[in-house]
């Protein structure tokens, strides 16, 4: 907020008397200054100044209490909210404050009286406010008495002709300038309204002669004269052309209401057309009244004003919407299945799911549409799931990214009395797709962000709940929408993310990470040919063998889905298209040998099994997010006093795991044959190879205490086991998640046999048993049934 001006009005000039005081008064070596933005204040005026800036403020409390005399300076740049000493002049006025009033705002208007002209020498002082150490600025008497007095004559009445012709000019500035009859004060006064910039009013103020600034004053206003006078001319001129735009506008007044009586008036005709649509839909009936309202308050309101557009957009959005209309589902079971089988390879169980869901429909013939959330890892089809579900179903297939989402209104819709309002991204997927059954996929919705704008992952609770969303309320419709036959599918990578009333909405159906004969299925019946068809490529110019996507899948990619895959499809086919292109010899049929070849040397290495016989060296299974992974653990011991180390990048719950299986040995040192000082004379060190990589979770318990077994019965741990299980201090093994990615690893390691708790066994059963052939599953309930199995017999090594 600046220092200006409080609106205009004509401005006070003080009289003789007090002009001859403020000649012959003191001036002080140094004053508090306010700096003015956009005018200039001359001796012997009075005005009023709003106060808005801080330092502003205070040099004004300043100067009430301390004689009431202020420094007044103009800016040279209006812009400057803070002006140092060189923006502002030199030249200014000192004033006089006469009084300071509160204004009904808040605001503080400063009235001051203009005394005398001073120089500003210096600024002391910048804060709290503006200090200047100053000096008296004294005007030359006039050299020639009689043409100044003529000069203030002309002044006087070339003032009060423009005082006459201005309309914006109160009538009681012409008794003003009556009333002022010393020459200087009036041309202070009349410079001082003068319409002109910051610049030319400075120049007035710095003027030292008489003379000259009168005649400077003069020319001014005879120009502002001539200005008024060419104005009055034009009007005069132009007054019978604005007669003749009255007379067309009652004309075309009496045109619009004949077209109104014939049909014929655009405005009705939209209504119309609004009004037969509105027929057509199936409306529930408040939605009806709703929209008969608005509907007569657009007849009443004129289409050249704002509210016409804002009430027209609104309306057309009601009769879009598609109010009852649905897509008749397809119940032939067996071509969804087929359709669900051709597009995806897998995923058995959301097929199932929804085959169950087509045939409730078929049975029934309604129901609520179920809302399921498909969970898993990037890259396995969660998104595109939702497409072959569409076309299997028959139906529209619309698709929402929630990712990065923070603004509620973006579900919600926003209300209509905000500029730019409109729906919420539902209603807008529902009038594009123009049913109201579509299959709606809600992608990334564990990427759900909030802030000062809402909490969409709240709005979407409406939306998900097949108890609510019946009567979905958006704020821009104001009315209530059937969500209730949407088939939704949210799609999430992760659980910890998503609001658990949210996550209760939902039903969760976990899509795994594919397996090595999966990934080479897929491959060949999706990848390969979608490649070959965007390269430009036919069939018989290549092909690639079961080896060569084997090598693809184990020796370039490391992930659960198979993006990286087609990437890496994509880097051969270009290869093969580069090499047609400029008509060079290849092999058509290319092998595993081929691919390092085409692709470089293999990015990642097979995580082999290798054969270790030391004893304290046990493998476990691990999770990761793109697949299971095979875990080495590591434990030594040596002379010390029973110090535990724990390396290996490890997290709280597996140190938590490694110190449960230390504390369950001891606790059954004997059972195992050894001494109870051995955990007192030896310091135990457990190290998990990979330190660079973190590591959590509890399954790696088991393994950790057959490590530790291991190295103080110096029995290594037999060739071809790994093992995965929690432990607790009573030597129960619990069962662990991840098992199909983790028996996976185990069956690409190459290892023989893996021991799993006894309740892991129903996760084992959901696995192809293809996938596990060559590879045994034996299921323990205690530690020392692992240990019994795992570690060789006491004098067997060699």
């Amino acid at each position: 907020m600046g220092d200006d001006e409080s609106g205009f009005m004509p401005m006070f000039s003080m009289d003789e008397t007090s002009e001859e005081a403020a000649n012959t008064e003191v001036l002080p070596d140094r004053l508090p200054i306010l700096p003015l933005k956009n005018t200039v204040l001359l001796p012997g005026v009075v005005i009023p100044i709003t106060v808005g800036r801080e330092r502003s403020l205070a040099a004004v409390l300043d100067a009430q209490k301390h004689g009431r005399l202020i420094g007044v300076l103009a800016q040279r740049d209006a812009d400057l909210e803070v002006p140092s000493e060189t923006d502002l002049y030199r030249v200014g006025t000192v004033a006089r404050l006469v009084k300071i009033v509160r204004m009904p705002d808040g605001s503080q208007t400063a009235i001051l009286q203009g005394r005398r002209r001073f120089e500003l020498l210096a600024v002391e002082q910048e804060s709290p406010f503006i200090v200047g150490r100053v000096r008296p600025y004294e005007a030359l008497p006039p050299g020639d008495a009689r043409r100044f007095e003529a000069l203030v004559s002309s002044i006087r009445d070339t003032a009060q002709r423009i005082v006459e012709l201005s309309p914006n000019i109160p009538a009681d500035a012409g008794m003003v300038l009556r009333n002022i009859g010393q020459g200087e004060l009036l041309v202070n006064f009349v410079a001082n309204n003068l319409g002109v910039d910051v610049p030319t009013k400075q120049g007035i103020l710095e003027q030292t002669d008489p003379i000259a600034q009168s005649t400077a004053v003069l020319e001014m206003l005879n120009n502002e004269l001539q200005l008024l006078e060419l104005k009055t001319q034009i009007e005069d001129k132009v007054r019978v052309d604005l007669d003749k735009q009255q007379r067309d506008y009652f004309l075309n007044q009496q045109l619009k209401t004949i077209q109104e009586e014939l049909g014929q008036n655009t405005n009705e005709q939209e209504v119309n057309k609004l009004a037969e649509k509105a027929v057509a839909r199936s409306l529930p009936a408040s939605a009806r009244e709703h929209f008969d309202k608005e509907l007569a308050r657009m007849r009443r309101t004129n289409p050249a004003t704002p509210d016409y557009a804002v009430t027209l957009n609104y309306l057309e959005l009601f009769v879009d919407l598609p109010w009852g209309v649905f897509t008749e589902d397809s119940f032939d079971l067996k071509k969804a299945a087929a359709i669900l089988d051709e597009d995806h390879f897998g995923l058995e169980k959301v097929k199932e799911r929804i085959l169950e869901h087509l045939a409730v429909l078929k049975m029934k013939g309604d129901m609520k549409a179920p809302i399921l959330c498909l969970l898993g890892p990037p890259g396995v089809g969660k998104t595109s799931l939702g497409r072959s579900v569409a076309k299997a179903l028959g139906r529209q297939y619309i698709r929402m990214s929630l990712g990065g989402l923070h603004d509620e209104s973006e579900i919600r819709g926003h209300r209509r009395t905000y500029i730019g309002a409109m729906p919420g991204r539902i209603l807008q997927s529902l009038r594009k797709a123009k049913t109201s059954n579509p299959v709606f996929i809600l992608d990334e919705i564990d990427k759900v962000g909030r802030d000062f704008r809402g909490d969409p992952a709240a709005a979407l609770l409406e939306v998900l709940d097949p108890e609510q969303n019946g009567a979905f309320y958006d704020n821009y419709l104001e009315q209530e929408f059937d969500l209730s036959k949407v088939m939704f599918i949210a799609t999430a990578n992760s659980l910890s993310s998503i609001h658990p009333a949210l996550l209760d909405r939902m039903e969760l159906i976990a899509v795994d990470g594919y397996s090595l004969e999966e990934k080479t299925a897929i491959a060949k019946r999706h990848l390969v040919p979608k490649q070959i068809i965007e390269h430009g490529l036919k069939e018989k110019d290549i092909q690639l063998s079961d080896d060569a996507l084997v090598a693809l899948v184990k020796n370039y990619t490391r992930e659960s889905g198979v993006r990286e895959l087609d990437r890496q499809i994509a880097a051969v086919m270009r290869q093969v298209a580069k090499r047609k292109a400029m008509e060079e010899k290849y092999p058509k049929k290319l092998r595993e040998k081929d691919m390092e070849g085409l692709l470089g040397i293999p990015k990642y290495h097979n995580d082999r099994y290798e054969q270790d016989r030391s004893p304290g060296v046990a493998v476990g299974l691990a999770w990761t997010q793109v697949g299971g992974d095979i875990l080495y653990i590591e434990a030594s011991c040596s002379p010390g006093k029973g110090k535990l180390t724990l390396t290996g990048n490890l997290g709280d719950v597996m140190k938590e795991s490694a110190t449960t299986a230390l504390s369950f040995l001891k606790a059954h040192a004997a059972e195992w044959g050894i001494s109870a000082e051995a955990f007192h004379e030896n310091d135990v060190h457990i190290h998990v190879p990979a330190g660079a990589i973190p590591k959590d979770g509890p399954s790696a318990g088991i393994t950790m205490l057959s490590a530790l077994a291991s190295a103080f019965t110096g029995r290594p741990v037999r060739q071809g086991i790994c093992m995965t299980g929690e432990i607790t201090l009573r030597g129960r093994v619990l069962p662990v998640g991840g098992i199909k990615e983790k028996l996976l690893a185990a069956k690409r390691a190459e290892l023989k046999t893996a021991i799993l708790c006894a309740d892991n066994e129903k996760d084992v059963r959901e696995i192809n048993p293809s996938y596990l052939q060559g590879l045994s599953v034996s299921y323990v309930r205690n530690m020392g049934e692992v240990l019994e199995t795992v570690l060789e017999k006491a004098g067997k090594r060699k």
